[in-house]
Parts: C-alpha cells; structure tokens; sequence
C-alpha cells in the first residue's frame, strides 16, 4: 500500500513537471515576484516622483476646498522653491481666517512637538487694482503630482483635514543664467555727461512700473538715476542701508539714485503709502547697456 502511494505521488509529480508546473519552482519564483516588488530601494526611487532641480519654480496649489484655497489674484499659483532636493511652495490665502497650517493630519497637528507653520502677512493686487492684505504660508512639499495631508486651524480654534496637491511646476527665469555680467561706467567708457538708458523693473505685484528710458548722469564714473514711477504714492526708496526722499512734490513719485552697474538686477527697495498702512515692497531695476544715448540738449 505504501509503496503505491508512493508510485503515485511520483506519477503526479511527474504530470506536473511535464504540464510545465513546479511546486518548487513555483516557490521559487513567487518569492522572487515578491522580493522584487518590496524591493526597498526600488520602492524608494518609485515614492519620490519628479525630481526638480534646485530653482524658483512657479506652480500649481490644488486643495480639496472651497475654503482653502489660492487667493484669486494668484490664479491658483504658488511660488515653489528648491533647494539641495527640498521643496516649499510660498501660497497667498484668501484672506486671515486660515491662522496656521501643519503638514500632517489634524490629530497629529495637536500632539507635542508638532511643527505649526506660522503665517506671513501677504499683499495681493486684484486685476481692479485693488489690494488686500492675507496670510500666507510658507508650505514644504513632499512630491510633485501626489496629495499629501495639510491641516488647517482657523479663529474658531479647530484643527481641519485637508488634501493638497502641487502640480505643474514651470521654472522661472534664473538670474544667474538670463543676466549678463554688471557692467560700470568705466567698463564702458562713458565720459561725463547726461544720458538715457532703457530700464526694466521686476518684483512686487507687477502692476508697478517706471518711466523708460530713464534719465541718468555720469560724473567722476559716479551714475545717478533719475526714477520715476507710476504711482505717487512711493514715498521713499532703500538701496541698502541709505534711504532716498522723493524730489518732487508733484505728480508720480521720482527719486534720484545711485546706480552701480548696468546690466544686472539691482535691488532696491520703494515704500508705498497707497494701502492702509505702509508697505516696504522688493523690486530690481536693470539697467540696459546696449540703449545708452546721451541726453538730447
């Protein structure tokens, strides 16, 4: 009886093998399946989703509220930083009701130790023209494509649960590959005298501009810059730590400042009196070589 059972086992054994069936075999390879599926490394690279080089990034901010959501003035859109692989996307909200976010389920935002983003105070400028101040938060993003949790707290005291998704990241101009090198007076020869220069601002709400070309002088190879804006309620301008008064009393609002170098994004800050309370707003004015004329007399 014995040696029957065995004749058998061998037999199926034998019409599995041909039938292309191991019970070995198969083991074998389902645990290899397997192995390669949870591969930890594979898992890994598989979690991280696109890999954006460092830079300034202008994107997308999708939430699941109505409530909760990019100020309108910012089509939907965030500024989305990278830096050393990490990302923060900077997003002005609807208004100050929203008082702190926490990345993370709500329940988690209450525990000890929880890292409660802090807001900033954002101006934004209506497509009427009309301006608003709102929070704003300064967001670390794991993944792009991939919802991830965000909890907010309003004035009512309450932690909410929300999903947030960053999307479509478009690259801004960066400086150091679009700007060609600062050039001087000196570098370009420019005698004494009166002359005119194309001039471009950036920064701010970009509804802000200034007068171009621009008035400027040279004496010793020292530039001063006649600036004048489209508004008249600048009502003063920062070049580092030195403070400049308008000179006019008149009409938009004009200063007279030193300019150190053509070609490049100088910084400079201008104070605008024109909201409820005032406000001290970045800006750069590039100055373009290539435009130079002297002034006609």
């Amino acid at each position: 009886m014995k040696r029957s059972v065995a004749m058998m086992a061998c037999v199926l054994s034998g019409a599995l093998m041909i039938g292309g069936y191991s019970p070995v075999l198969a083991d074998s390879e389902a645990k290899e399946v397997a192995a390669t599926a949870t591969d930890p490394q594979e898992a890994e690279e598989n979690s991280k989703g696109e890999v954006l080089e460092d830079g300034i990034y202008s994107a997308e901010f999708d939430t699941d509220s109505s409530m909760f959501h990019v100020n309108e003035a910012n089509d939907g859109k965030g500024t989305l930083t990278v830096k050393d692989g990490k990302m923060t996307i900077h997003v002005s909200l609807n208004s100050k009701k929203i008082v702190n976010l926490f990345v993370g389920t709500a329940e988690d935002a209450q525990k000890d130790g929880a890292e409660i983003l802090e807001p900033t105070t954002d101006t934004v400028t209506y497509s009427d023209g009309m301006t608003d101040e709102v929070y704003g938060f300064d967001i670390p993003v794991p993944a792009i494509d991939e919802e991830f949790d965000v909890a907010l707290i309003g004035t009512k005291n309450k932690w909410y649960d929300h999903k947030v998704k960053v999307t479509n990241p478009q690259k801004e101009a960066d400086s150091a590959e679009t700007d060609t090198k600062k050039v001087t007076a000196e570098d370009l020869k420019l005698e004494d005298g009166d002359y005119t220069a194309d001039v471009k601002l950036e920064g701010g709400s970009g509804k802000a501009t200034v007068t171009s070309p621009a008035a400027f002088t040279v004496k010793d190879g020292e530039v001063t810059a006649s600036v004048e804006w489209s508004s008249p309620y600048y009502d003063y301008m920062l070049i580092g730590d030195d403070k400049y008064e308008p000179v006019n009393e008149d009409g938009n609002s004009v200063f007279e400042i030193p300019v150190d170098g053509f070609d490049y994004p100088m910084e400079v800050v201008a104070d605008t009196v024109a909201m409820s309370t005032p406000h001290e707003i970045e800006y750069t004015l590039q100055f373009d070589s290539a435009s130079i004329k002297e002034a006609e007399k």
